[in-house]
């Protein structure tokens, strides 16, 4: 009889969920310096446009002509549509937020993915999983110090964009039966269609420099990148397994908001974001000890 076990979930899905947290980083940071000269609705279009782009002549190389198709459409626009509504408010709060604080904001989504897992995709949290987030959650109203003078009403915004976020990453794993290449499709498919409606209101009156223009065709690239490596991740393990790894992209936004926007969290920042990466990492060794004594 042998006795190979079967390889931890997160052998295969954790790279392609490390490569979309870094894509995402830097897609963040070039919204942020883009946002500096131009408007919301132009640099939310950009990213989705670019990233259609991108993904829909890969998607169909890979999975065929009918890359379109989906016989659960209802819940892919849905998906999308929660996609879209963490754009813009992750973009709008980004425009006022210094990078690394904003996305230790946007930290609050594991909370919210504990909390509805159970109901959306009956993967119950145990014990293990709530203490971590709440400790997650700790270090996130540590951040934000709400009733402070350091806080901002952009910050609510972050707080919408991690609720998106989390019934985004939720609701990818319950289309985890469909191809990644036609969820990444419909994820462009909708956010360019969206902001493509209002688009003549948003168009600058001269056409923007060349250096703009590569920067809003990178938008699209990092995009595509950063959503297929989430999604292939998100249909080889549970959201809430894969969730705490994500605490990692705040190296990612410290280090660019230092090099590119001069700006480094205070010191109360700095044990916050120390809180919430710690209640990740927790998080990430109860998983694998709970996978050993299986």
């Amino acid at each position: 009889m042998s006795t190979h076990r079967a390889d931890h979930p997160l052998s295969h899905a954790l790279p392609l969920f490390l490569l979309a947290g870094l894509c995402l980083s830097s897609l963040d940071a070039t919204a942020k310096w883009l946002l500096r000269d131009q408007g919301l609705l132009l640099v939310v279009w950009a990213r989705y446009f670019g990233q259609m782009l991108v993904v829909t002549p890969f998607a169909r190389a890979a999975a065929g002509p009918g890359f379109w198709r989906t016989s659960r459409l209802s819940l892919q626009l849905t998906r999308s549509a929660f996609l879209l509504g963490a754009t813009f408010c992750f973009f709008g709060g980004l425009a006022y937020l210094p990078l690394a604080e904003a996305s230790a904001i946007t930290f609050l989504a594991p909370v919210f993915v504990v909390v509805l897992s159970g109901p959306l995709l009956h993967e119950h949290a145990n014990r293990g999983r709530w203490l971590t987030s709440i400790s997650g959650f700790v270090g996130v109203l540590v951040v934000l110090r709400p009733g402070s003078a350091v806080f901002h009403p952009a910050a609510l915004l972050m707080v919408g964009m991690a609720l998106c976020n989390a019934l985004y990453n939720l609701y990818t794993r319950k289309l985890a039966d469909e191809s990644p290449h036609t969820s990444l499709f419909y994820s462009a498919l909708l956010g360019t269609v969206g902001t493509s409606a209002f688009l003549p209101f948003a168009l600058p009156t001269a056409w923007p420099p060349l250096p703009v223009v590569a920067l809003f065709l990178l938008l699209g690239l990092l995009a595509g990148l950063g959503h297929f490596c989430l999604i292939n991740a998100l249909t080889r393990a549970p959201a809430a397994m894969l969730t705490p790894f994500s605490y990692l992209q705040m190296i990612w936004a410290t280090a660019y908001g230092y090099v590119f926007f001069g700006q480094l969290p205070d010191t109360v920042s700095f044990v916050g974001m120390a809180i919430i990466v710690g209640s990740g990492i927790a998080l990430a060794a109860h998983e694998q000890q709970r996978w050993r004594r299986r």
